[in-house]
């Protein structure tokens, strides 16, 4: 089913400029031109509600289908006509943040600051695409790339955020395949609900209810939160990454996370405990939602989850 928004752009064209950070001109060229093409079919296409043309965009399979499922979920098109951005180094290539792109879900009839999205696009040493994903904010991105500790540590750290983005727009795009293949067999799921009691003398008071889920009974939950949902809306606005200190593989992630879909609404913190032992597929073993606020009270950053709450054997 093709789904568009409401409201559509004027199809202009948009200029990409890459400003520095590349010394390579050809390689520089080809990822300005890439972005054009994505850019502009994008436009098209929201513009003459239709599908996105791949084959005008000469992007892989995997792009293909991660652009797929976020057209499918949320359409999308980019408000700028100039993109003037500094290219950042990665491990395996390039990336260009702070793609402004506003997006709009079918059958809402109002726009609000809510769609207003940042992409990021990934590129190899050669200057071809590799993915493309909804971003967090570059401040976050770079107060998280400069607490590194040494070599090894930036390239985990950039990895992670890599891996953040996509767990992000994994949810947006209702991608079960991605979810099931980065958490661990055994992973540990906690949730935590707020729950109110009635005491004997008369008062009431709230506390949070932990449920611990495996693996499996999360992913059948979730696509059942999929299925139910017109379109899911994730979001971060804070994230703090540690290396654990006597194991240099683990590291804990804590991100302040932000849910919005067709039928709910909430905002509380989401920790991850990721496994870097094999670097060419880490691993999520823990995943923890809490509330973030109980009683009409912010929860106290001590009660949060984090590193030093799991044992790592």
């Amino acid at each position: 089913m093709l789904l568009v928004a409401t409201y559509c752009p004027v199809a202009n064209a948009v200029s990409v400029i890459i400003s520095d950070g590349i010394d390579n001109y050809a390689v520089k060229t080809r990822m300005e031109n890439a972005i054009m093409r994505i850019l502009n079919e994008v436009n098209a296409a929201q513009s003459n509600h239709r599908n996105l043309n791949f084959y005008a965009m000469g992007v892989n399979t995997q792009v293909q289908r991660s652009m797929a499922m976020l057209w499918e979920n949320s359409p999308f098109f980019c408000t700028d006509d100039e993109i003037v951005e500094h290219c950042i180094t990665t491990g395996h290539g390039y990336q260009i943040r702070n793609i402004p792109l506003m997006m709009k879900p079918t059958g809402e009839r109002e726009f609000n600051e809510d769609e207003y999205q940042e992409a990021v696009i990934s590129f190899d040493r050669q200057g071809n695409v590799e993915s493309f994903y909804l971003s967090i904010s570059i401040n976050l991105y770079m107060n998280v790339i400069k607490s590194n500790i040494e070599l090894t540590d930036l390239r985990r750290r950039q990895m992670i955020l890599d891996y953040v983005e996509q767990f992000r727009t994994a949810y947006n795009q209702r991608d079960l395949q991605f979810l099931n293949q980065v958490f661990s067999e055994d992973a540990l799921i906690i949730t935590g609900k707020v729950i109110t009691q009635r005491h004997p003398e008369g008062f009431m008071s709230q506390k949070i209810r932990y449920n611990k889920q495996s693996k499996q009974q999360y992913l059948n939950n979730l696509s059942k939160v999929f299925y139910r949902n017109n379109y899911i809306r994730v979001s971060f606005d804070e994230i703090e990454v540690m290396r654990h200190p006597t194991n240099p593989n683990f590291y804990g992630v804590t991100l302040h996370q932000g849910w919005t879909s067709s039928t709910y609404h909430d905002e509380g913190y989401l920790f991850l405990l990721w496994d870097f032992r094999n670097e060419y597929a880490p691993e999520i073993h823990v995943r923890t939602w809490q509330p973030d606020r109980i009683g009409g009270k912010p929860l106290p950053r001590d009660e949060v989850f984090s590193l030093s709450d799991f044992d790592i054997k």
